[in-house]
């Protein structure tokens, strides 16, 4: 008889990230709404942003938290927003959020900008997520989208603040980590933000 393998980095990180999607989608729709008023309250006043910095956020889908009340909140101190397109399985392009422009698919249940928008470097990216630990270390959806475009990133000497956005209720105790993992800037959530040192 074999002995059963031990569980991969892979396996937890998708036990965690099942399990703290399922305790986000159990949160009762005011709580959802009280949260996303919270976090753009104390995201406007603790991220730091100077008139023209590029802030790229995302339109939620599911049970993700509501950053377009923290979005408008920085854009009224200067901040250009522009929200993530998929382009295919393995690259996103980040484009500019303008008021009145129209919104089309742009995959993954998401909607935003068309290809005549504006592509721009983000300075500070607020980073969807479905698990997180105390170290500031995150679990993502598993496409790997925004491992890939942080990457890209770097790999162009651009270093953009990562804040993770989140309920409290998607914190685990550990996220397995694996040297290619870029851990979180701060995290920002019901409670507040909380910063890491890295």
């Amino acid at each position: 008889m074999t002995e059963p393998h031990p569980p991969t980095n892979r396996d937890v990180k998708k036990a965690l990230r099942l399990a703290a999607l399922a305790r986000r989608d159990a949160l009762d729709p005011h709580t959802r709404i009280e949260a996303a008023l919270v976090i753009a309250e104390a995201g406007a006043a603790a991220i730091a942003i100077k008139p023209g910095d590029v802030v790229s956020g995302f339109l939620p889908i599911r049970s993700e938290m509501d950053t377009r009340p923290l979005m408008a909140a920085l854009a009224e101190r200067g901040a250009r927003l522009c929200v993530p397109a998929i382009l295919d399985k393995t690259t996103i392009e980040f484009r500019e959020l303008v008021r009145g422009a129209p919104m089309v698919d742009t995959g993954f249940g998401t909607v935003g900008p068309g290809a005549d928008a504006a592509v721009l470097d983000p300075t500070v990216m607020l980073v969807p997520l479905a698990a997180f630990d105390a170290r500031g270390h995150r679990i993502g959806y598993g496409a790997g989208h925004y491992d890939r475009a942080i990457a890209r990133l770097h790999a162009r000497r651009l270093f953009p603040r990562l804040v993770g956005i989140a309920f409290d209720c998607q914190e685990v105790e550990h996220v397995p980590d694996e040297p290619h993992d870029v851990p979180l800037s701060a995290i920002l959530t019901d409670s507040g933000l909380r910063s890491f040192s890295l």
